[in-house]
C-alpha cells in the first residue's frame, strides 16, 4: 500500500485522487493523522504544508518500518519536491500541488496520464466555461495543456464535445426549465461491476406495485411543485425498467403524461437496458405512449464474458431485441458498451464492434469500467484477482474509429473514479440523436428532478451554486418513509 502524511489536512481528495490514477491496483491512504494499517506499505509520502511553500516527499518499493519517522530516515532514498505557493488563491495553490505531485510521480513510474492532473468527473466543464466567455480554441489548449498537463488528444475530444453540447443546450431555458429522472431499481440480476441502487426482481416482484404508489405519491409532489416550470427531459432509468410488467410500464408512463405539461418536453427515454428483460409487449407499450428514445445495452458481444459478470442473457437476446425495436418503429436506440471488462482482449472489443456496427445504433455509449466500493468485483477482489481487466487508449480509439465509421460523434463524456485505464466514458450519437438528459446531468446546467429509491436531485442556482437531497436507496425504507423523500424535496425546493 501508499501510505501518505501530511501536517495538516488539505487537499486530501486530490492527492488521493491523482496517486490512484498512478496506481490503480494498490490502496492509497491519505491523512494527517497517524494511522495503522494491516497492509504492508511499500512506498511512503509525505506532504508539507508550510508558511509560503509546499515539500513533497517519496519513497517508492522500501519496506519502512512502522516506528521510523521521516526526520530519521533520510538516507538519500527520499524523492524531494519543493515549491512556492500563494494559500490566499486555493485554486492555483491546488493546481500547484497537483502539478508537482504529477511531475514527481511521472518522473517515478515512467507514466504520463492521457488526462494529466485532471481527477474530476466532468473535464468538458472546462472548455464548455470558456467557450461561454468567448474564447479560441487555441486558447482552451494553451491552458488545459500549461495547467493540467492533458494530452493533444484528450483536449481535441473535450473541445470537440463542449462545442457539441453548446449547440444541443442552445435551446434550454436553465432558469425556468428542469429535467425529470425517474429511478426503478430493480434488475434480473445484479451485474458483478454494478454499484447502482438495484435488486434482483425475484426478491421484490411481489412489491414493485407498492413501490409504483409510493414513487407516485412523490411524482404527484413534483408535479404541482413544478407546475410553473418547463419540463424540458424525462428519463427513466434504475436498475433496469424494463424488468416492470407491461401493465406496470404502462401504468407509470401514463401517470407521468397525466401528471405533467410535456408541451417543452425534447427527449423521453425509457432505458431498457438488459435484453432479458425485454419482450415485444414491453416494447409497444413504450411504442404506444410516445417514448421517444430506449437503450439496449449489451456491455460485450462476448458469451462467455457475459456469463462471468452475471448477465443471464444472450447475444442473440441482444440482437433479437433490437431488431424488435426497429420493427416496431423505434428510430433512437441507444447501446452502451463496457471496456476492460475481466478478461476481454482487444480482440474481443474489435468483434464486438463488428457486430454493432452490422446493427447500427443511433447513439453508442462506451464506458471504462470503474469499480466502486459497491461493486462485488471490488468488495470480493480475491476472487477475481486472477482475471486480467484492461483497458488502453488503443481500445477507445478502436471504438471510436467505428463509431466514426457509423456516422456518430462525440457529445457527450465524463469521467469516474477507479477507471480503467485512467481513462473516460464518451457517448456517440447520430445527427439530432445526441441524448438532451446526459449532456444536462453532466454538465449540472439545470435543475433535475429525482424521483424513486436512492435518485438524486440537484437544484441548480443561476450563480452556478448546486444543492442535493438523496433519496433513501432501500426499497422498503422508499416505500415505508416517503413522505420524509417528500418533505427532503419540499425543503431542497422551498423557494418556488
Amino acid at each position: 500500500m501508499i501510505e501518505v502524511t501530511l501536517n495538516k489536512p488539505e487537499f486530501e481528495y486530490d492527492i488521493h485522487s491523482l496517486i490512484k490514477a498512478f496506481f490503480p491496483a494498490e490502496y492509497v491512504g491519505v491523512s494527517a493523522e497517524k494511522k495503522q494499517y494491516e497492509e504492508p506499505v511499500t512506498a511512503k509520502m509525505h506532504i508539507e504544508y508550510g508558511e509560503d511553500a509546499i515539500q513533497i516527499r517519496w519513497r517508492q518499493k522500501v519496506q519502512i518500518p512502522e516506528e521510523s519517522e521521516l526526520a530519521d530516515t533520510d538516507d538519500g532514498t527520499w524523492v524531494t519536491r519543493e515549491f512556492p505557493v500563494n494559500f490566499a488563491d486555493r485554486t492555483d495553490t491546488k493546481n500547484r500541488l497537483k502539478q508537482n505531485l504529477y511531475e514527481l510521480l511521472s518522473d517515478e513510474t515512467g507514466k504520463k496520464l492521457p488526462w494529466g492532473t485532471l481527477t474530476g468527473i466532468r473535464p468538458t466543464k472546462i472548455p464548455m466555461k470558456f467557450l461561454e466567455e468567448g474564447k479560441s480554441r487555441e486558447e482552451i489548449r494553451g491552458y488545459m495543456k500549461e495547467t493540467y498537463f492533458t494530452s493533444d488528444e484528450k483536449i481535441e475530444l473535450s473541445i470537440d464535445i463542449a462545442e457539441r453540447e453548446l449547440a444541443l443546450l442552445s435551446g434550454i431555458d436553465y432558469e425556468n426549465g428542469y429535467s425529470l429522472y425517474i429511478g426503478i431499481p430493480f434488475c434480473p440480476t445484479t451485474c458483478l461491476y454494478c454499484s447502482f441502487t438495484s435488486y434482483p426482481l425475484a426478491s421484490w416482484a411481489k412489491r414493485v406495485d407498492s413501490y409504483l404508489d409510493a414513487l407516485e405519491k412523490e411524482i404527484d409532489f413534483v408535479a404541482v411543485k413544478f407546475g410553473r416550470k418547463h419540463l424540458n427531459s424525462i428519463y427513466i432509468g434504475g436498475g433496469t425498467p424494463t424488468t416492470l410488467e407491461p401493465y406496470q410500464l404502462d401504468r407509470l408512463i401514463r401517470k407521468i403524461k397525466c401528471s405533467f405539461d410535456l408541451s417543452d418536453c425534447l427527449e423521453f427515454t425509457v432505458e431498457a437496458g438488459r435484453p432479458d428483460s425485454i419482450t415485444r409487449e414491453k416494447l409497444e407499450v413504450l411504442r404506444k405512449n410516445g417514448i421517444s428514445r430506449i437503450s439496449i445495452n449489451p456491455q460485450t458481444m462476448k458469451q462467455e464474458t457475459l456469463k462471468l459478470i452475471g448477465r443471464h442473457h444472450t447475444v442473440g437476446q441482444t440482437i433479437e431485441s433490437f431488431h424488435m425495436a426497429r420493427e416496431l418503429g423505434f428510430d433512437n436506440i441507444n447501446m452502451d458498451l463496457i471496456m476492460g471488462l475481466p478478461e476481454e482482449t482487444l480482440d474481443d472489443v474489435h468483434r464486438t464492434m463488428e457486430q454493432i456496427a452490422e446493427l447500427a445504433p443511433d447513439n453508442l455509449t462506451v464506458h471504462s469500467l470503474a469499480l466502486k466500493r459497491a461493486a462485488r468485483l471490488n468488495m470480493f477482489k480475491e476472487d477475481y484477482k486472477n482475471y486480467k481487466m484492461v483497458n488502453t487508449q488503443e481500445h477507445m480509439d478502436l471504438v471510436a474509429g467505428y463509431a466514426k465509421e457509423m456516422g456518430l460523434a462525440p457529445y457527450y463524456l465524463y469521467r469516474q473514479k477507479g477507471m480503467a485505464g485512467n481513462l473516460e466514458n464518451v457517448g456517440y450519437a447520430a445527427p439530432r440523436k445526441a441524448g438532451v438528459y446526459n449532456v444536462l446531468i453532466m454538465e449540472e446546467k439545470q435543475t433535475i428532478i429525482a424521483c424513486g429509491a436512492g435518485s438524486i436531485s440537484k437544484s441548480v442556482y443561476p450563480d452556478g451554486r448546486i444543492e442535493r437531497c438523496e433519496n433513501v436507496k432501500d426499497v422498503a425504507l422508499y416505500i415505508e418513509r416517503i413522505d420524509e423523500m417528500i418533505d427532503r424535496k419540499q425543503r431542497l425546493f422551498t423557494d418556488l
